[in-house]
């Protein structure tokens, strides 16, 4: 059965790359995006629609013995009463250098003591971006490889419409994930079409790139998460078990998330970093999603959840 799961993996992949390869000179018109294939078998877990998350992606010296993370963390939320903690942990596949003093350390130490608290564990990837300080680096080539991300001079677009070179990438990323034992997965910094990336993306080109990281996620029993992409929510939706987004409620972008996550079941993740805690709580908890306050750094602390 194995390896049975493996060769159909791989040619649903090798599928893709044919259907959506494309290279910089003559570039085609995106293909139509794949039907949405579930995640099945008894590893796919889905968060509880009202599932308290903690967002931390920079590691903390004090916790070295847990990669870095603070597994347990806890607050007094917005709407008061004893301090609550999380129960679902999104973090980064490897421990910050900063704490590892190395970038190839996988952060099992966090995952297995988060699961000893009986939580659980989101594997945070970048699929829309260049990052030299991955140890996959050399595995992008300059013609993928885009404007800065603004406030990130480092990391840089990535061309998703050359999805022979990615897809495989992506495939060895969450595989990582899979082994690790993480839960599901965050696939970020997918909405490059929305931003100055240097490339003509089109809406159809994040679709089928989109959908085809949510097919793979599923492919490996893993549940995957919709990163922002707020636009897409009606396309995406059948594909996504659940939703992330950062300040929908400061830019007004969380109806789309009632109608398609909330109101069938998936959970909403939402983080805010700039409103007051009375401009977004109130309004998150009357809409079942799970939101907290953060910094932009996402470092443990601050964390205050709504409720």
């Amino acid at each position: 059965m194995l390896r049975r799961a493996v060769v159909v993996r791989y040619l649903a992949i090798a599928a893709l790359i044919v259907v959506g390869s494309l290279v910089p000179s003559g570039i085609a018109k995106a293909a139509p995006p794949p039907s949405p294939t579930p995640c099945t078998g008894t590893s796919c877990w889905y968060p509880a629609l009202d599932s308290r998350w903690q967002y931390q992606l920079q590691g903390v010296a004090a916790y070295t013995s847990t990669g870095g993370i603070n597994v347990n963390i806890s607050g007094v939320p917005f709407t008061g009463g004893a301090a609550v903690s999380p129960s679902v942990f999104d973090i980064d596949l490897y421990v910050d250098p900063a704490v590892a003093g190395n970038n190839t350390t996988i952060n099992t130490a966090a995952l297995n003591a988060i699961h000893a608290n009986g939580d659980r564990v989101i594997c945070y990837l970048s699929a829309g971006t260049f990052e030299p300080w991955r140890p996959d680096a050399a595995s992008y080539p300059d013609s993928i490889k885009g404007r800065s991300v603004s406030g990130f001079k480092d990391e840089k677009w990535v061309d998703i419409r050359q999805t022979s070179i990615l897809l495989p990438i992506m495939d060895a990323r969450v595989a990582k994930c899979k082994q690790a034992g993480f839960d599901g997965v965050e696939w970020d910094t997918v909405d490059g079409y929305t931003n100055r990336t240097s490339f003509p993306l089109t809406a159809a080109d994040q679709l089928f790139y989109n959908t085809s990281l949510a097919n793979l996620a599923h492919s490996y029993g893993l549940t995957v998460a919709l990163k922002n992409d707020v636009e897409q929510l009606p396309d995406l939706s059948p594909y996504f078990d659940y939703a992330i987004n950062e300040q929908c409620q400061q830019y007004n972008e969380c109806d789309g998330y009632t109608t398609y996550f909330a109101n069938n079941g998936k959970v909403v993740f939402q983080v805010e970093y700039k409103l007051g805690f009375s401009k977004f709580c109130p309004r998150a908890n009357s809409a079942n999603r799970n939101a907290i306050k953060k910094t932009y750094d996402l470092f443990d602390t601050p964390w205050t959840p709504c409720r």
